[in-house]
Parts: C-alpha cells; structure tokens; sequence
C-alpha cells in the first residue's frame, strides 16, 4: 500500500485532542499509541470514504450511512478496511441522534484493523472536533516557526565562531537532536557533530523475493514511494528530479541479486555490524547520491535505516561537500533547519575567489614552469595584495578551517603550512580580525614584493602572539632621518656590524628590540623558553663587544636591523 499523501498541515497528536477537557472525546478501541497524530478532522456519512481521504485524517460519522442489519455481515469490516486503506489516522463516531452507543461490530472491526475510535459524546459537535483540531495545529505552526527561528539564528551565530564548520555541525545535531556530518569532495569524512540517535538493532533478513521490497535492497532501507530520496527537496522540483529516479534505479538493478537473498558473508558482515555502522554505512551511501556528477544530479535525498531517519545535501558550492543528516524523526522544520546549515556550510567551504578558478590554475602552472610571479600575479587580479600569517589559538589548524578563514576574509588563496595558515588578500579588502584566530598583516605588496610581504606578516603575527592582539598589521614606514642617508651605504654598515651574529641570533635580538627588551613577549613571539631568549641576547652583546643595556646602542642596532631587511 502505498504511503497516504497527507495534507501539507502540522501534525496533532491524538493524544493531544484527547486531553481536551472541553471535547469530553474517549477512545474505546484501537491502539494507544503515544505517537499517532493527525492531520485534519473531516465529516462524512459516506458508505465508502475511501476517494474522499487523502490520508492522515480524523474522520467524523454519526452512523447515517449505517443500514440496519450492518451488525450481521460484513459491513463494519469493509468500512473500517477502506479507511485504513485510504490513510485515515482515527474514526470518531457521533452518539445520538442516529444512534445511542457506539455498535459493537463497529468496535470489534476498528480492534481487528488497529484504527483508533474515538466516542463523541452528544454535546460535543464536529465542527467543535475541527475546530479544536485546528487550534492545536496553530499552536503546532507557531511552535515550529519558533523553533525553526530559533535554530536559523543559533546557526548563524555558530558560523561566526572559531572553527565555524565544526559548531555548526553541533549546532545542526543538537536541534535535530541526531549526528550531523560533512563529507568531502572524495566522500572522506571531514567533521561530524552529535551522536546517531537510538533506533531499531540492525536485522539480518532471510530470503527476499524477486525485486526490492519496501525494507530495501541486500538489508539497506531504500524508500521508492511518498517520502523516498528527494522528497524534501527543494519546492517546485518532481521526485525524479531530486533523487527518486536514482534509487529507483537503483532497486530495480538489485532485484536479481536480493531475490537469491543475503550470502553467508554478507549475512555475517550484517550480523558483526553495530548500530552507529549501520546508519554510517547507509548515510555514506546516501551522500553519493547527491554527489554531483552531472546534470540531473539531485540535490538532496532522505532515507531511512534502522528506524532512524536519513537525509543528504549536496552544498551548494560545486566542490563536491556533501552534508548528512541522522534524525530520531522527521518533523517538517527539520529540513528547513538542515537546509539552513546546508547553505551555511557552503560559503564556508566554498570558494570565494578574486579571479576565476581557471585563472588561478593556468598561474600555478605557470609558475611551476618556471614563471616569475610578476608575469603571473595578474591573472590573480590586478593592484596590490596582503599576505595574512594565521595561528589558531586552540586546536592546530585543518583544512575546512583553513577554507573557513580564507572566506572570512574574502580569498581562497589559502595554504596551509605546519603551524601557520597563510592568506594572500587583495590590499582593496581590508582584514578584520577573526573569532579563534591570531592575525599577522604585511604591507600592500606588489608581486615582486611578496616575499619580503611573506616575512613582515611572519613577525607581524609574531608580535600579534606576544602581545595578546588578534591582529597586527606591519605598518608603513614614515619618512625618517635614515632616509638622509645613501641606502647602499646604510645597508654596507648594518651589515657589518651585525656580521658576527647567526641568523637564529639576528632573528631573537631584532623581535627582543621590538617588543622594547620584554623577555616575556619575545619568548612568546619566537615559542621559546624565556631563558633561552635571555641566553640568546647576553650571546648577540658578547659577540658585538657592546652593551645592550644603553638605549643608544639599542637605536643603532635597530638601525641596522631595518636596514638589513630590506
């Protein structure tokens, strides 16, 4: 049978509409299930409803259709069967004026097909019923409006935290209550957030018959109906158009093989296999799905396993990122709280480039050509640039966050070395600085400049780190008396005064002389031990002959030092 198409309204728990004190309704057959929930409340005396239900429904009678010898045959059967058959979520029945009581084969038959029935007192009307439905679906709609708003703003602000990936990653399986996963372009697990929700222990099946049945194919759950991959989709796209077709497809190619049933491997491997592999296996599988692979590709697709609910979304980006979803449920705000994370993991994943990607690929080529980066810096864009040194302050920097703070700050010109992400930014676009991140910013720099911009952010981000500032930018040099002198022999004098330091050396006295003597913040700055910094400059005063205590030797030799560097 396939799954009703019930109406596009919030779901009331019939619970809910018991609990009416004002409604006085009382089930007396069926089962008491905490879950059972309808979609609307509807009237009719019909001997045969089954064309007037879209399924979902609370249906209403009063008995009018009810012929006088129903008690002896079979007709409370076929009645109660074509409700059931249609959908419908519970039968409610009127008492007077047709009829006194509920009839007992009424009861028996709604026992036999497991339909809720409920006892309609006399002074309570069905327009009262509907009514009552429709209050609790306002109270439903407006619950879930405030939960989905809820849920948008949290992930928003998730996006803005350090390791923005990975918070909205928790933030997207704490409101689903599930496990939330990216997958990368190769079908990796890059993050995952939350824990797979309870569900039913995997079951190792028997034989099937020829061609897929509703419990899947080989074991997995594969939904071809209402509710099969795609049908949370984007509005305004047809079930072949959002993945339907393909799991289809998919299921008709494994009749042959599920007809035979499981082989012993398989049964065994389904036999060792645990919960959390289960839906791990079967969310992974779900994601290639939606990987795009070419036109028609679906952008998103659910599924279920285990009792617990799957859904997939290709990110927006094109990069190949996929985010997956496992639910204990699937309400309606659901997936537009996921399709919210799945939007917001796309611009922080994605690719906010300067220049197009193919620019950017025919500059790496050449440069591996042997190129010079002026005769390929303006494929990249034209004017100036920044180089950006970032040091994350907690947990060593990856990929996705590296990806993430090339967004922030507006290039995807991304590397990301041992210790240190670096960034090469149009000068046009100012950095600000970024939650969980501590910034060093060079001087605009043309090309042939980027080196030397390469090492000013290197010691901007040094001094950033001593002195506890999420970003320093090197700044631009005044005209100074320096400038009074020729700058070949200015650079000839700082050369030799400083020849008798190493490079380590030169390195510690010039950030111990920036940080004004701060044994301190230059340990920091340099990731040394305090003392080795102070053993450091008694070595560069020893080899220089001179005292580092007089502020007049200490300007000479920054003199130097910024005559050198250049």
């Amino acid at each position: 049978m396939p799954e009703p198409a019930v109406p596009p309204t919030p779901p009331v728990p019939l619970s809910a509409l018991l609990a009416r004190e004002d409604l006085a309704l009382r089930q007396i057959a069926g089962p008491v299930d905490p879950e059972a929930v309808i979609h609307w409340a509807h009237t009719s005396e019909m001997a045969d409803p089954y064309p007037y239900l879209l399924g979902g429904e609370l249906l209403l009678t009063a008995g009018v259709h009810i012929p006088e010898a129903a008690g002896s045959g079979t007709y409370f059967d076929d009645y109660v069967a074509r409700i059931v058959a249609a959908g419908g979520a519970a039968l409610g029945f009127g008492v007077a004026p047709v009829h006194d009581t509920v009839p007992r084969a009424l009861v028996a038959a709604c026992e036999l097909y497991e339909l809720p029935l409920l006892e309609v007192p006399p002074q309570t009307t069905f327009s009262g019923v509907a009514r009552a439905v429709w209050q609790l679906m306002a109270q439903a709609r407006l619950a879930e409006l405030r939960r989905v708003t809820e849920a948008q703003q949290s992930l928003a602000a998730a996006a803005s935290r350090p390791d923005p990936v990975r918070a909205v990653l928790r933030q997207l399986a704490q409101r689903v209550g599930g496990w939330a996963v990216l997958y990368g372009p190769e079908g990796a697990k890059v993050a995952s957030a939350g824990r797979v929700p309870e569900g039913r222990a995997p079951e190792v099946t028997g034989p099937t018959p020829a061609g897929p049945t509703p419990e899947g194919v080989g074991g997995v759950p594969l939904r071809t109906g209402a509710g099969s991959a795609g049908a949370s989709a984007a509005p305004g796209r047809t079930p072949e158009a959002t993945g339907a077709a393909p799991l289809r497809a998919a299921a008709a190619s494994a009749g042959a093989s599920a007809a035979t049933g499981p082989t012993p491997e398989a049964t065994g491997a389904a036999a060792g296999r645990t919960l959390q592999e289960t839906v791990s296996a079967s969310l992974a599988e779900l994601a290639e799905v939606v990987r795009p692979s070419g036109p028609g590709t679906p952008t998103s697709a659910t599924d279920t396993a285990s009792g617990i609910h799957l859904a997939a979304y290709a990110l927006g980006a094109g990069q190949g990122f996929v985010l997956g979803v496992a639910a204990p449920k699937r309400d309606p705000g659901d997936h537009t709280i996921a399709s919210v994370a799945a939007v917001l993991l796309s611009l922080l994943t994605g690719e906010h480039q300067s220049g197009s990607g193919a620019a950017r690929s025919s500059a790496l080529v050449r440069l591996l050509l042997g190129a010079e980066p002026q005769a390929v810096a303006p494929l990249l864009g034209e004017g100036s640039w920044l180089v950006v040194h970032a040091r994350p302050d907690s947990r060593p920097g990856d990929p996705v966050a590296a990806s993430a703070l090339g967004a922030a700050l507006g290039s995807p010109l991304v590397d990301l070395a041992r210790d240190v992400v670096r960034v090469l930014v149009p000068a046009d676009r100012e950095p600000s600085p970024q939650p969980g991140w501590t910034l060093g910013v060079s001087a605009p720099a043309t090309a042939p400049d980027w080196p030397a911009a390469d090492t000013q952010a290197s010691r901007a981000l040094s001094r950033a780190r001593a002195t506890r500032t999420p970003l320093f930018q090197y700044g631009t040099r005044r005209p100074a008396l320096t400038d009074l002198l020729s700058p070949d022999e200015a650079q000839a004098h700082a050369r030799t005064l400083l020849a008798p330091l190493t490079s380590p050396l030169t390195e510690t006295l010039r950030t111990w002389l920036s940080l004004h003597g701060s044994w301190d913040r230059t340990a920091v700055a340099l990731s040394v031990h305090r003392n080795t910094v102070r053993q450091r400059i008694a070595r560069c005063g020893a080899l220089l002959g001179t005292d580092l205590d007089d502020p007049d030797v200490r300007m000479e030799l920054w003199f130097a030092l910024r005559h050198i560097e250049r």
